[in-house]
Order: structure tokens, then C-alpha cells, then sequence
């Protein structure tokens, strides 16, 4: 159990720290280079950048404004949260400001640049999104709306996606009052303001979709029932070696009149590649019947949000 649970956090931490760099690439290859503004913390920071000339680098900005929110996260979420929120919010901040210099110009040239600002807005969201949904698959975060997003997300109901939509929108329209600077030191004119706002809010909204699709695909769960002589047999190694809970339903096969055993099983559909591999390996001939199911509450899976909880019983 020690074995499992070191690898279990060796994997947690690896792919944060995959999510990171996927999250900060995005902005170092797409984003900045095009002056372009996103939403949360790190929006605010490229903000200040770019006002600055680029004097105050975004991972500055990043991590003071940062260290606020994670004291609050803390409080509301948990230590463990915080352990690889602090984890990933250090990472970045260092990412955003070294990958900055150390990325070709030719790359950027001919990766972002050249494509114009459509598609670099694109790819950038893209990262973004699924670096965002990397980290907060595995209980870290980016920092920022994300952790307010996650503390609001705890008692309520509500689409992580669309909390950080709204915050991120508010974060993007109000760089519209604030000088911004090329790279070059060129003032941005006030019409190229308002187009880059725009550039914002599709880069927002590409990297809300991409940030539910990925939390979504990584939460679903799928329903087995497993068909097999050898049932008994299958349920203890599922229960003892997967430390899945199975259920054993009571039946009869019609069309021969003899008493079956049904196993009913729940289980993380990333799980379930290997579940089949290991059912087969018990009874090559089990017969299995797979069924996508959401909304899965109870140890092991989702929690009902407390708010959620407290109407339902009021119902009674």
C-alpha cells in the first residue's frame, strides 16, 4: 500500500508538472509574442507587463497575487490542495519568466507569428485549457480564478469552466484602461486595445471548452456488469487487488432455466482498459456489458456539494 500511494503521488506530481509546462509554453510561444491578454492571474500579469514595457516580467505579478489567494485556498479546500497548488504556482512563476528568454525567436517566428493573431489565440487556448485541466485533474491548480473557481466549485454546483469564464471576462475588458507597450517599446493604439480584446475572449472561451471537455472526460465513470462461472473468484480480485466495490446480483438464464451471477461494477472509465485485461485474465470466456453513466456520488468518486445536500434534504 506504501508502494501504491508513493507512485500515486510520483504520477500526480508529474503530470502537474506536464500541465504546467503545456500551461506556460501557450503563453511563451502564442501569447505573448502577440501581445495578447488572457483572463485570471495571468492575465492581470501580462497586463502589468506589457504597462511596464516588459520591466515587471508576468511571473512576478504572478506569484505575489498568488500567495494571497493559495492562503485563502488553504482555509477552504485543504493542505493537500495547497501542497501542489504551491507546487504548481512556483513552477510557473519561474516558467513564465525563463521560458520567455530561452525560446528561438525563429521558433516563435514561424510557430506563432506568421500564423497571425487567429490562430495563435487558438493554439495558445488550447494549452492553456488543457495544461489548466491537467493540473486540476490530478487536486493542484494554476493559481489564480482557478483557485477561486475551486473554493466556489466546493459547495456549489457551478461548471468550473464557467466561473473562470466570468472572472476572466472582467480580467480582459479592463485592460482597455490600462497603457500597453510592444515588445519594442511602441505604444499599443487604443483601436488595436479593442481588437485585442477580442482576441481575449475567443482565447477565453477556447480555453473554458477545452478546460470542461478534459475535466469531464477525466471524471466519467463506466458501469460493467460481468456474466461469469468463475464469479466468486472475480469479485475478491476486483475488491482485493483493484479495490473496486462490486456488487452480486441474482439471476436466471432463460434460455437455459439455470441460476446466474451478475457483477456489477463501477469504476473511472481511464480505469477500465485495465479492468477488462484483468477480468479476462481470470475467465477468458466472461461475458461483459459496458455502459457510459454520470453523475456517480459515494466513496471513491463525486461528492455532493454540501449546498446541493442541504436542499435535498429540505425537500424531504
Amino acid at each position: 500500500m506504501e508502494t501504491k500511494k508513493i507512485l500515486l503521488g510520483i504520477k500526480e506530481y508529474f503530470l502537474i508538472t506536464l500541465g504546467i509546462l503545456c500551461y506556460v509554453l501557450g503563453w511563451a510561444i502564442f501569447l505573448v509574442p502577440n501581445n495578447l491578454i488572457g483572463g485570471g492571474v495571468t492575465g492581470i500579469a501580462s497586463i502589468v507587463q506589457y504597462a511596464t514595457g516588459g520591466a515587471i516580467k508576468m511571473g512576478y505579478t504572478y506569484f505575489v497575487i498568488n500567495a494571497g489567494l493559495l492562503i485563502a485556498a488553504l482555509f477552504v479546500i485543504g493542505r493537500n490542495f495547497g501542497v501542489k497548488t504551491v507546487y504548481a504556482i512556483i513552477l510557473a512563476s519561474v516558467g513564465l519568466n525563463v521560458f520567455q528568454g530561452i525560446i528561438p525567436q525563429t521558433f516563435i517566428q514561424s510557430m506563432a507569428l506568421d500564423n497571425g493573431k487567429l490562430m495563435s489565440t487558438i493554439m495558445g487556448g488550447i494549452m492553456v485549457g488543457v495544461g489548466i485541466g491537467m493540473s486540476l485533474s490530478q487536486g493542484g491548480s494554476t493559481g489564480g480564478t482557478d483557485i477561486i473557481a475551486l473554493m466556489i466549485n466546493k459547495y456549489r454546483n457551478i461548471s468550473l469552466g464557467r466561473l473562470i469564464l466570468f472572472m476572466d471576462v472582467i480580467i480582459i475588458l479592463s485592460s482597455l484602461i490600462v497603457p500597453s507597450y510592444t515588445a519594442d517599446g511602441q505604444l499599443v493604439p487604443f483601436v488595436q486595445k479593442l481588437t485585442t480584446v477580442v482576441y481575449g475572449l475567443i482565447l477565453i472561451a477556447v480555453c473554458t471548452s477545452v478546460l470542461d471537455m478534459y475535466m469531464a472526460g477525466s471524471k466519467q465513470s463506466v458501469q460493467l456488469f460481468v456474466f461469469s462461472k468463475k464469479y466468486k473468484e472475480l469479485a475478491d480480485a476486483i475488491t482485493r487487488d483493484l479495490h473496486r466495490g462490486v456488487t452480486v446480483l441474482e439471476g436466471q438464464g432463460w434460455y437455459t432455466k439455470t441460476e446466474a451471477h451478475v457483477l456489477m461494477v463501477l469504476t473511472r472509465k481511464t480505469d477500465m482498459s485495465m479492468l477488462l485485461r484483468y477480468i479476462k485474465t481470470i475467465d477468458p470466456d466472461a461475458f461483459l456489458s459496458i455502459t457510459s453513466v454520470s453523475g456517480v456520488y459515494g466513496k471513491g468518486f463525486d461528492k455532493i456539494k454540501e449546498k446541493a445536500a442541504k436542499q435535498a434534504e429540505m425537500t424531504k
